[in-house]
């Protein structure tokens, strides 16, 4: 049993052959199912290999790392069982240079353990503090990159490639290494080339990816530009399996996502907006295929290539607009996007939606193909019960689909459906973590939110005015949220109380005044901007009951006696006029207005 073998593998009385066979047999058990590795854990297997790799036995202790090597890369294992101990990820540290097996083993079990930003810190912190990790990265890490086996070096890239990944520390170190007076992106561009193995290739462009996105290396130079960009370009062409190519679109999607220059440099590189719409042929249509096994792979990878296609047209097509009218008019891609869209996996439905985001950037594209395929249709559909993430793209594509050029708004989806999307966006935002109202606001971006509150329908006028409400509730989020859209958002209320509105509309905007008035710092904007002052002041002598209440509620927030400053806030508002007003409402028939 698991118990009698751990036992055996622990009892310093047991033979290094017996203890060894021990942990080759737990490494056996671990290979098979979730199960079998979850029984392991549970029968505290980590302590034990942990506390084995303390033997002075070689053998016993490559056999021991192979096991949790085995145990890690299971995504039933928590990483966090490898940091219960602080001395572990030293003692690994100083395991590296034992043996090839030893690095191959430590290698894939840190790349495994730190995909969390706090774990790569750890690991950083591991040597940074003595002040030795770049020279430990010379001799420990670097060398089996250079000196020893192919399998050694892939381990040891993967580490890399995981360490750097949107970590401008760890990558801002690593990209100063020096081997042999070789700097280490030198070393990994060398790994770019064709006659190396394709996982190298890919694995060393993630790499490259990785420290240029970090900011490390800059996006013009040439190791990104002449061998990074079309060393993933190559991955993507029909020659390379189809693992390959998922992965191969996904990192270069990556690397291009936030650069328009990579992106237009990819998108006339060996015809890749061509190449990707292969990637939707899969599987194969079934008569075509004689062998099972085949079908199988193909099913297996082809939402895989679905989403990593759409990923990256969303990155091709983030800016430029010659771009996006190059993707749609790929063949079926209108239709193709469609189909995405109702994906039974969520991954894939995601990718649809974003690569939709995209290209919904562009007017002339809103104006013709976005309107002979209806995209509002099945957007509409995800929107029901998704997940936040699709969530806030999938309604911030809708909201380019309903601004004032796009002639969606004016087929059915106009005005019953528009009010629908943004109930879904005051229901997001109410009483939601500040995450998420962050979210809201980039899906959206303030210029689309603004452009909404003049836009003329009143009901979603209404809605938008709504949202605004509930995006500012909670005192910090107030204060976060005016300190970053304080201005466009003191704009928008003054020109709504100053306009043509009916009660309902003026009474919001009074709402959003009143919890802006609520926020500990946000208060000021208020307090400094007179013409504000002045309109509160008119509508609390205004002859609408509702518009008297909500000024109120204004005056009642800024004047707070428990708040920091609430006396010199009394003093300037008692100078302009707003106690006398207070006095009369309080001799007022109605009974709310008097109390307040």
């Amino acid at each position: 049993s698991i118990s009698r073998l751990l036992y055996l593998l622990q009892q310093e009385t047991s033979s290094t052959e017996l203890r060894t066979e021990c942990a080759v047999v737990l490494g056996s058990l671990a290979m098979g199912t979730e199960n079998n590795v979850k029984s392991l854990l549970d029968c505290h297997i980590i302590p034990a290999l942990l506390q084995g790799l303390l033997s002075p036995d070689l053998k016993f202790i490559e056999a021991c790392l192979r096991c949790l090597r085995t145990i890690f890369i299971s995504p039933v294992t928590p990483e966090d069982l490898l940091y219960t101990d602080a001395t572990v990820i030293s003692h690994l540290m100083a395991l590296l240079s034992r043996s090839r097996y030893t690095q191959e083993y430590i290698c894939q079990i840190f790349s495994h353990c730190c995909k969390v930003r706090k774990r790569i810190h750890v690991l950083f912190a591991t040597r940074c503090v003595s002040g030795i990790f770049a020279s430990m990265l010379s001799f420990t890490f670097i060398l089996p990159i250079y000196y020893v086996f192919t399998q050694v070096r892939m381990q040891a890239l993967k580490c890399f490639s995981v360490l750097a990944f949107e970590n401008p520390q760890v990558s801002m170190t690593l990209v100063n290494v020096s081997v042999d007076g070789e700097l280490l992106p030198q070393i990994f561009v060398k790994m770019l080339q064709r006659d190396k193995p394709i996982e190298m290739q890919l694995t060393s462009a993630k790499c490259l990816t990785s420290m240029c996105r970090a900011g490390a290396i800059r996006t013009d130079d040439s190791c990104i530009v002449l061998k990074t960009l079309p060393c993933l370009v190559r991955m993507c062409s029909k020659e390379r399996l189809l693992e390959e190519r998922v992965e191969g679109a996904e990192t270069l999607a990556y690397l291009i996502e936030t650069d328009v220059e990579l992106q237009r440099i990819a998108s006339i590189t060996d015809h890749l907006i061509v190449m990707l719409a292969d990637y939707f042929k899969y599987p194969s249509s079934v008569s075509a295929i004689t062998d099972i096994k085949r079908l199988d792979h193909d099913l297996k990878h082809a939402h895989e290539l679905r989403q990593a296609a759409f990923k990256l047209y969303a990155s091709l097509g983030a800016n430029d607009e010659d771009i996006r009218k190059k993707i749609i008019e790929t063949e079926n891609m209108m239709d193709r996007i469609v189909n995405g869209l109702s994906e039974s996996s969520i991954k894939v439905r995601l990718a649809a939606v974003r690569c939709l985001h995209s290209l919904s950037r562009s007017v002339q594209q809103l104006r013709t193909s976005f309107q002979d395929h209806a995209v509002w249709k099945p957007l509409m559909k995800v929107l029901q019960n998704a997940p936040n993430e699709i969530l806030v793209v999938a309604s911030s594509t809708l909201c380019n689909l309903l601004l004032e050029f796009s002639p969606s708004k004016e087929v059915s989806i106009y005005p019953e459906t528009r009010t629908k999307i943004f109930c879904l966006f005051q229901n997001m935002a109410f009483q939601a973590e500040q995450k998420i109202k962050s979210d809201i606001l980039r899906g959206l971006s303030t210029e689309q939110l603004f452009q909404l509150l003049s836009d003329s329908d009143v009901n979603v006028l209404m809605k938008t005015l709504g949202l605004l409400r509930n995006l500012l509730s909670t005192r910090p989020h107030i204060d976060h949220i005016m300190s970053t859209h304080g201005k466009q958002i003191m704009q928008a209320v003054t020109l709504i109380l100053e306009g043509e509105h009916n009660i309902e509309v003026k009474e919001q905007t009074l709402c959003i005044l009143a919890n802006i008035a609520d926020g500990t710092t946000a208060k000021e904007l208020i307090m400094t901007n007179d013409d504000i002052l002045q309109k509160i002041k008119y509508y609390m002598s205004h002859s609408n009951a509702k518009l008297q209440l909500a000024a109120m509620f204004c005056i009642s927030n800024l004047i707070w006696n428990e708040e920091e400053g609430s006396q010199e806030r009394q003093d300037k508002l008692r100078d302009i006029g707003i106690v006398d007003i207070l006095h009369k409402l309080s001799q007022s028939s109605d009974p709310n207005l008097c109390d307040k």
